[in-house]
């Protein structure tokens, strides 16, 4: 086996993954690199490759309400046979991001990575529709205030500008001010009801 063949299928699964051993890299690269990116986006094994008792014996926080903390983040990311579904939940929140700091709810937190878990690797159009009924993402951007009488427009703009047209390769806006208003106008009423004050 080649040594290119290795650094090939060690450059893919540093971008399609978290990396992997080397014994790793010689299996996959005697299997072909057309089969492996089949495997990243199709996994036979679809489960996350964890005991999830022994994670919650050491880390208490991981109780069956709250799987958004840091270490259960990163425990479920290295250790899923689904590499490319995680990474892709990573690039998704760096994107339409939210944070705890203002939703206060690692319980919405936690069912917006299920959300990007089950959408992530399919199409934008049916992610940005989940994005914009996430409770965490409504609550993160003032949605759940926005009403006919009285608008928010952070939600439709940050939609337009950051989620989806954004700036061109021209430089220049792909919508307008006017698309900004337009689109917050459409999601009012899109809002969730506290179950609990300071809970979204």
């Amino acid at each position: 086996m080649a040594d290119n063949d290795i650094a090939l299928m060690a450059h893919l699964m540093r971008r399609a993954g978290f990396g992997a051993q080397y014994h790793e890299l010689e299996a996959r690269a005697e299997k072909g690199y057309e089969a492996t990116v089949e495997e990243l986006l199709h996994p036979e094994d679809n489960s996350n490759g964890m005991d999830l008792d022994l994670g919650e014996r050491y880390f208490i926080e991981w109780n069956h309400f709250i799987r958004c903390v840091p270490e259960y983040i990163a425990f479920r990311m290295i250790n899923s046979k689904s590499q490319l579904e995680e990474k892709m939940i990573l690039f998704w929140h760096g994107i339409l991001c939210t944070a705890d700091s203002k939703t206060q709810s690692q319980v919405t937190s936690h069912a917006e990575w299920e959300m990007l878990r089950r959408c992530g690797m399919g199409s934008f159009k049916d992610l940005l529709l989940e994005i914009s009924r996430d409770p965490a993402m409504v609550y993160f951007l003032d949605n759940c205030l926005s009403h006919k009488d009285e608008i928010n427009e952070n939600y439709g703009r940050e939609l337009l500008e950051l989620f989806s047209l954004g700036v061109g390769m021209d430089g220049k806006f792909n919508y307008t001010e006017d698309d900004v208003k337009e689109c917050a106008r459409a999601f009012t009423g899109w809002t969730i009801a506290n179950g609990i004050p300071g809970q979204p």
